[in-house]
């Protein structure tokens, strides 16, 4: 029987683990909305490191690892709403969280492409809002590519839906994507 168990991020093995899972996930949930290019050369699997061991020793979020036995399945980073520029995702997009004062937010989710639909993201996405909760946020804001369709479906499961905020997410070659913002009152 496997064993299920999370991990806080806090070393570089935990930050290598969940930026190679960023990579893959960001390549399988956004091919074809995304450049092609800019999958293959800008998101590789050490490409989130840096940011992970920044975001731990600013504590400006946390990294959240759901493992399977020893092997890391899926991550999240989840901490304050973010709110203005936005540089690590474009370095022309700004959030507006001005309606969300003092909530907090699930930044990222993602878990390993061949084992979606495991209940591995349910799990984590759950206790990442248990954790913002039992923090004092008094609800849990997130973005989902307009065209993720499962995704979507996803999150309404986990009793998130959407305000009506699109956020634009520019990226090369002038294509432009289209993320939701979808809520939850903790």
């Amino acid at each position: 029987m496997p064993e299920l168990h999370f991990v806080d991020a806090s070393t570089e093995a935990h930050f290598k683990a969940m930026s190679a899972i960023h990579c893959r996930g960001w390549r399988t949930a956004y091919r074809g909305a995304v450049p092609d290019d800019y999958l293959r050369e800008v998101i590789t699997e050490e490409h989130w490191v840096p940011y992970f061991r920044d975001d731990y020793s600013t504590k400006r979020c946390k990294g959240l690892l759901l493992y399977e036995n020893d092997h890391p399945v899926a991550c999240c980073t989840y901490g304050p709403i973010r709110s203005g520029s936005s540089p690590r995702q474009s370095a022309e997009m700004v959030i507006d969280s001005s309606n969300y004062p003092g909530w907090g937010e699930v930044i990222s989710l993602y878990t390993e492409p061949g084992r979606t639909s495991s209940g591995f993201g349910g799990i984590l996405l759950e206790e990442a809002v248990d954790r913002l909760r039992a923090a004092g946020y008094p609800g849990c804001t997130l973005f989902v590519l307009e065209e993720n369709q499962g995704a979507r479906r996803f999150y309404e499961r986990h009793g998130f839906s959407w305000d009506g905020t699109v956020q634009l997410v520019p990226f090369p070659h002038g294509i432009v994507c289209r993320d939701l913002r979808y809520v939850k009152t903790l």
